[in-house]
């Protein structure tokens, strides 16, 4: 289904091992999707408990595996996007018994892992943040920590972050710690956004009054579904079709300068990828 335009969803997850894999990646091309940020699911997620930096590593291949087949399917290519997802804190602090600092240390040294990736050309952006739910000022301290040191780290490798944080409309605070780093805050990306967003770039999830928010808003901002691809919660977050036929909605709305700025524009602002360019 040609819609003349790339068509990014701009953070989605696949597991060819437990979900619909690359099922997944050609329901989203057949509705005119051209192009995927691929983020690994949480390490558990895939069966890793990891002690040390190095055991993310099965973790980032994996998705790296599944990125190389989804790009045979595209008109366009997929990326991986990889991270440490910073809900892994409460799992080895309520679970495994680490301090928070040690627990930060540990996802601090699997970003190392994921940067190396970049570093190699294999990645092209990192995953962090901090927990969406209530924790202990230990398990906050030590989860900005985390993120702080994802910036640090893009900033080395020029690369962008995208981040998993409480829902908000105003993360001017953390955009400023990204700058301070020497990461400029429109290579930061908040996941799951709204509509619009204060500080870094906000990847509005494909619902139609997010979006519209976002078309007439006028400022950068990208697509995504957070389809999950999960056996248990099919669809979840949303499916694979969505951000095609949001777009195939947005350009009948007369939203056109909104797609271009969303699928063209600011994915090259924010990556430094020609989705034009690739096709």
């Amino acid at each position: 289904m040609d819609l003349d335009t790339p068509v990014l969803d701009n953070h989605i997850h696949l597991d060819p091992d437990h979900g619909r894999g690359i099922d997944a990646v050609e329901d989203f091309a057949h509705l005119g999707g051209t192009h995927l940020l691929v983020v690994n699911k949480p390490s558990w997620h895939l069966g890793v408990e990891p002690d040390t930096g190095e055991d993310f590593r099965e973790v980032f291949e994996r998705t790296i595996a599944v990125v190389e087949e989804a790009s045979d399917v595209l008109e366009g290519r997929a990326w991986p996007v990889l991270g440490v997802h910073p809900g892994l804190i409460s799992r080895l602090v309520d679970e495994r018994g680490f301090s928070p600092e040690a627990a930060g240390e540990l996802m601090q040294a699997g970003l190392d892992v994921a940067g190396g990736f970049v570093d190699e050309g294999r990645a092209l952006a990192l995953k962090s943040g901090r927990p969406h739910y209530e924790v202990s000022e230990g398990v906050w301290t030590a989860s900005n920590e985390v993120m702080r040191h994802a910036f640090a780290r893009a900033a080395e490798l020029d690369c962008a972050v995208q981040l998993h944080t409480e829902g908000t409309d105003d993360l001017t605070e953390v955009a400023e710690w990204a700058e301070a780093a020497g990461l400029p805050a429109d290579n930061v990306v908040k996941h799951y956004a709204g509509g619009t967003l204060a500080g870094p770039v906000p990847s509005v999830m494909s619902e139609k009054e997010r979006l519209r928010v976002a078309a007439d808003a006028g400022e950068p901002f990208l697509m995504e579904t957070d389809f999950v691809d999960d056996p248990d919660r099919p669809g979840a977050v949303l499916g694979p079709k969505t951000v095609p036929r949001r777009v195939r909605w947005l350009l009948e709305e007369g939203h056109e300068a909104a797609v271009r700025t969303a699928h063209v524009e600011t994915p090259r602002t924010v990556y430094g990828i020609d989705t034009r360019g690739s096709l």
